[in-house]
């Protein structure tokens, strides 16, 4: 093991009383001095592994950092263009002021865009290339919990030594900076930003960078040279921005192709690939369409991600990795990549990526039942009407495959075996990410040898969006599984449940 003992000059440390006393350990160094940059996260990543948990200042210090960057949250709605801070070049007099715009050309990146599965495309990207060896970054977007989520290395989230380090760097010095001509970044684009940092302090092999919305103007975009780009499957959301049809919504996420730089989409409704092709020939992009994975090919393994619409996913990450391995000088791990042959890494890849809140299935261990009983929560964060058939369609499938299970275990024939679902509400930790939250549920109504199961359906669905087009979808195609909810509760983005006792006032 390795012990450390450090003392701060003056120099380091921040001696004064007021609210930024909190960050003592976080030194206050120039943007030049980089082994000063490299030694404050070295400590905070120290002090952090050797203590084992947060102590109350680490807490206060993580708390005061998710005020300053709520304070970047905008008070308007996503179609309103009137702020400054909505200026695309903005982003580049950001770089700029975090001196990054050489560090940033450097990056070989892998950017996706899309409507639905661009997460988990991002997800079984990172997994595959994680698993030849490369020192990855991965940026996605919204957080279900913890922000720091969002930023993974090497398929793990950004410690939080690591994080308050980086995040006071940037915000500090764009603070320093800003004026009337150049204000504070908002939300999406600090925490964009803050991932620029991370990955090039990192010194990251490879980037994957999920586009927060649309495309052409999304944070993500400042990236000039990608080493490859993708479009997973396009649907209607976030009209009010990107356009009211298929067309101009594909034009907005073909925003990402850049000149000569290959790219990749899926199957996609005739009008979406129209547009899509229409801006590829524009740039002379060569843009290919990456056809389903063949199951055959993970040799009797399964995808980690659930749900049938994985294959479509992990097909477009199957194109994308074969592309930057090849582009980027490892000829001999692409060679004759296929998605009917597969090579070690793509399928350990495949078979172990994780991404939360994307048809997730999570038990509940710390229920008190009277007799045998399970709580099990089907997670998904659906939040378009195609992308709630998809999730209707998993959640269904996955109580048909339960079933065996649940005939194998013998019950006593008044006990009830109770499974419930939840849905994913991913976008109610991120205030500027306007997506809806169905959920998902648990089994249905089904009579077993004198054990049954009951399922409820618990739904979040954020103002932006309307619950006439998303529910409908969901219960019609629940009512063609032949499953039924029993229960739906509909809850807001942010609930507490409080039981009220016999003796409560």
């Amino acid at each position: 093991s390795l012990s450390l003992s450090l003392s701060l000059s003056p120099s380091l440390h921040q001696t004064s009383t007021n609210s930024q006393s909190k960050r003592h350990l976080t030194p206050k160094v120039s943007a030049s001095s980089w082994n000063l940059q490299r030694l404050k996260v070295y400590i905070m990543s120290k002090v952090e592994s050797e203590n084992g948990s947060r102590n109350t200042v680490a807490s206060s210090a993580y708390e005061e950092a998710m005020a300053a960057l709520s304070s970047l949250i905008t008070k308007r709605t996503r179609a309103d263009k009137s702020n400054s801070g909505d200026r695309f070049d903005l982003l580049f007099d950001y770089l700029k002021i975090l001196e990054l715009e050489e560090s940033v050309s450097r990056l070989k990146v892998i950017h996706v865009a899309g409507t639905k599965g661009k997460g988990s495309t991002c997800a079984f990207v990172e997994s595959i290339l994680r698993n030849y060896g490369f020192h990855t970054g991965l940026f996605t977007s919204p957080h279900l919990i913890d922000v720091r989520e969002r930023f993974r290395l090497d398929g793990v989230d950004i410690s939080e030594g690591k994080f308050l380090a980086y995040f006071w760097l940037c915000y500090d010095k764009l603070k320093e900076k800003a004026t009337d001509d150049i204000p504070m970044p908002t939300y999406f684009r600090f925490l964009a930003l803050l991932a620029f940092k991370i990955f090039c302090a990192e010194q990251v092999d490879v980037a994957i960078l999920e586009v927060g919305l649309g495309g052409k103007f999304d944070a993500t975009n400042v990236v000039q040279a990608p080493v490859v780009c993708g479009i997973s499957s396009l649907g209607y959301d976030h009209v009010e921005i990107l356009g009211n049809t298929l067309g101009q919504i594909a034009a907005e996420k073909a925003g990402i192709f850049k000149k000569g730089v290959p790219a990749f989409t899926v199957p996609q409704p005739e009008e979406a690939m129209l547009a899509l092709e229409e801006s590829a020939s524009k740039l002379n992009v060569n843009l290919q369409v990456a056809l389903p994975l063949d199951r055959n090919s993970l040799q009797g393994l399964q995808l980690s991600l659930e749900g049938e619409h994985q294959f479509v996913n992990a097909g477009l990450a199957v194109a994308l990795c074969s592309t930057w391995l090849q582009r980027t000088g490892h000829v001999e791990a692409s060679h004759n990549i296929s998605t009917r042959s597969l090579p070690e890494q793509f399928i350990k890849g495949l078979t172990t990526a994780r991404l939360q809140g994307r048809a997730q299935i999570v038990s509940d261990q710390y229920i008190n039942t009277e007799g045998p009983g399970d709580l099990v929560f089907y997670l998904d964060g659906a939040h378009s009407p195609e992308s709630m058939e998809v999730c209707a369609t998993w959640f269904s499938d996955s109580i048909k495959k339960d079933e065996p299970l649940v005939n194998s275990i013998e019950y006593p024939p008044a006990q009830c075996w109770q499974k419930f679902v939840r849905p994913e509400s991913p976008n109610s930790s991120d205030p500027e990410k306007t997506g809806a939250t169905p959920a998902d549920a648990s089994r249905g109504d089904l009579e077993m040898a004198g054990k049954s199961s009951t399922q409820i359906l618990l739904f979040n669905c954020m103002s932006v969006r309307d619950p006439q087009l998303l529910l409908p979808r969901l219960m019609k195609t629940c009512a063609r599984h032949g499953l039924q909810f029993k229960e739906a509760l509909f809850v807001p983005n942010i609930s507490v449940y409080n039981k009220v006792t016999s003796n409560a006032p």
